[in-house]
């Protein structure tokens, strides 16, 4: 960890624009992920499970999420915490879904950062209103 505090300003700086740019639509904060990085999505949702690799997390859960949606998530971040290679992201995010009812969730994800990257994530969500998307929309 750093002591001054380089490590902790520039992996929060690297979360608020990955941020702003899914908020924005201009990007998203997987950008940051390593392509060997793990992410896991604890509970009990239908996609709780740890995704080994960038391409198996996004290929099994934000694809397949993104097609069920007829107007992409736009988060709000309720507060952002980093120490050392940790970040903490606490969100609301809201979209529309393709059955035009809408999808709200609150989340908390814990990254572990190297290098400006994501190594490993744990995310926690409501899995309810998670698996009831899932099972209601088919990806389009």
């Amino acid at each position: 960890m750093s002591n001054d505090g380089t490590t902790e300003a520039r992996n929060k700086a690297l979360a608020e624009a990955g941020f702003k740019a899914w908020h924005d639509g201009t990007g998203s904060p997987y950008d940051l992920l390593a392509d060997d990085a793990m992410w896991t999505i604890v509970g009990h949702s239908l996609a709780s499970r740890t995704y080994l690799g960038r391409k198996d997390f996004i290929d099994n859960v934000i694809r397949p999420f993104n097609a069920r949606m007829s107007q992409g998530l736009r988060p709000t971040i309720r507060g952002l915490y980093a120490e050392g290679d940790t970040v903490v992201i606490f969100f609301d995010a809201s979209g529309m879904a393709r059955d035009g009812k809408p999808y709200a969730n609150t989340y908390a994800w814990l990254w572990e950062m190297r290098d400006g990257r994501i190594v490993k994530a744990h995310a926690f969500f409501d899995s309810i209103a998670f698996n009831d998307l899932w099972q209601r929309v088919s990806p389009a």
